[in-house]
């Protein structure tokens, strides 16, 4: 089976959120992925965004919300708005667990969401990840990354490898993602490895952020791929190859750009369960 697995930035509710909803919607839409984190979440007291796109997907959803959203909503005029992590699934999903992760140089927090996926091969577990963005902040976001290698090891066995996704704020060449991945250092934690998918993209260094990108423009920031799947490497008894990797989300959707940051979507090739027992 195809388990395609997805990670975007929907930067919160800047711009115009009310415009770049449906714009949201139909990337997401276009997309159709299997599994989705997303970043930049708002949350007010009655519902999530990422709830609601759910809904109009049909897909399950988990939101975990930030421990303190402070920060995020002082940046706004009106009423206060919560920020978190979602993931989306074609299929249930359980165990979600959600926590705050080391404080960073900016005033406003950034979360863990992990969650269980029960896809037809088995279960997943899947992490959205939300890291520090400031400029100079490779120290924040190491001490980030160790806490999420820790629950990669400590999180109970599943059938398929772990999925790490998410906005690190960190190109691939960084001292943090180098760490997380622990290919080519030392792992932050021992034996792990969680493989970036980007080595099979067509372009591994395709920016997710970029001044092509209106929103982006103003900032006078270079261009960079700061959004990355991880794909945890001998781990869970189901055998899983990288297919296609890409970039989504970039461009105007009817005249609206959907979010500051691009997405990237990852083609799982994955045996089903019956597949496995027929040795196929």
């Amino acid at each position: 089976m195809r388990l395609r697995v997805a990670t975007w930035n929907l930067w919160y509710r800047f711009g115009d959120p009310d415009r770049r909803r449906p714009a949201i919607l139909a990337a997401l839409r276009e997309l159709d992925a299997d599994v989705i984190a997303l970043q930049e979440v708002w949350s007010s007291d009655d519902t999530d965004l990422g709830t609601e796109l759910a809904a109009d997907l049909g897909m399950h959803a988990a939101f975990g919300a930030s421990p303190d959203p402070s920060g995020w909503s002082r940046r706004l005029e009106g009423p206060p708005y919560g920020i978190g992590n979602a993931v989306l699934a074609r299929w249930p999903v359980r165990d979600a667990h959600t926590e705050g992760l080391p404080a960073g140089l900016e005033p406003w927090s950034r979360v863990l969401h992990q969650v269980v996926v029960d896809t037809p091969a088995g279960s997943c577990p899947v992490w959205s990840v939300h890291l520090d963005s400031s400029l100079i902040g490779s120290a924040s976001r190491i001490e980030q990354v160790r806490v999420i290698a820790r629950r990669v090891v400590e999180a109970p066995p599943a059938d398929l490898p772990p999925v790490v996704m998410g906005d690190f704020n960190a190109q691939a060449d960084s001292d943090e993602m180098r760490l997380i991945e622990g290919h080519l250092t030392a792992p932050a934690e021992p034996g792990l490895l969680l493989v970036n998918t980007r080595r099979w993209a067509a372009d591994p260094d395709e920016a997710t952020w970029g001044p092509d990108n209106p929103y982006v423009a103003p900032s006078g920031s270079p261009p960079a791929r700061i959004d990355h799947v991880l794909l945890g490497a001998g781990r869970g008894r189901v055998p899983v190859r990288i297919g296609r990797v890409a970039r989504f989300g970039h461009g105007p959707v009817d005249g609206v750009w959907p979010s500051d940051h691009a997405g990237i979507v990852v083609d799982l090739k994955v045996p089903t369960a019956g597949e496995q027992k027929g040795g196929s």
